[in-house]
């Protein structure tokens, strides 16, 4: 299984607003602490603004700050609503639905298919806030001064 880089990049950005605090944080903090496109980071944070995952402040001073404690983000659900138009074979694709010759005998899809549940199964058992445990060593590496979670954890 391999992320779409929009799946990394959204991991990363809630990452690095776990980290934050409660302050506002913007695009080019967060591309410039993990040396990352812009424009790659504007779409993401038009998506987890859009599923009410983050906060946005537009105009001078304006920024993006986590909606929720760090706690009650769930990582599986994160990763599949934006890998949800990605399919890791193309029988998966309900638009490719018979062009492989042994879909109707194959059993590799349910093979995959499970694996694919397994793997879900397992982010299904984090939430950002695991991913922030290490908060001295993770703000470090990216330039953050550690800031308490307090209001939202």
């Amino acid at each position: 299984m391999r992320l779409t880089v929009f799946s990394d990049y959204t991991l990363r950005t809630l990452i690095y607003l776990g980290l934050h605090g409660q302050g506002l944080a913007t695009i080019d903090e967060i591309a410039t602490a993990y040396d990352i496109s812009r424009n790659h980071l504007m779409k993401v944070v038009h998506h987890l603004a859009r599923q009410n995952i983050i906060t946005t402040v537009r105009g001078k001073g304006g920024g993006m700050m986590l909606a929720r404690p760090a706690s009650d983000i769930n990582i599986g659900v994160v990763v599949r609503e934006t890998e949800k138009d990605s399919h890791i074979v193309e029988c998966f694709d309900p638009a490719h639905a018979g062009i492989c010759k042994i879909e109707p005998a194959c059993l590799l899809r349910g093979a995959l298919y499970k694996a694919g549940e397994a793997f879900y199964a397992v982010l299904d058992g984090y939430v950002l806030a695991d991913l922030i445990g290490p908060r001295t060593a993770l703000a470090d590496l990216l330039g953050l001064a550690p800031a308490g979670d307090s209001c939202r954890e």
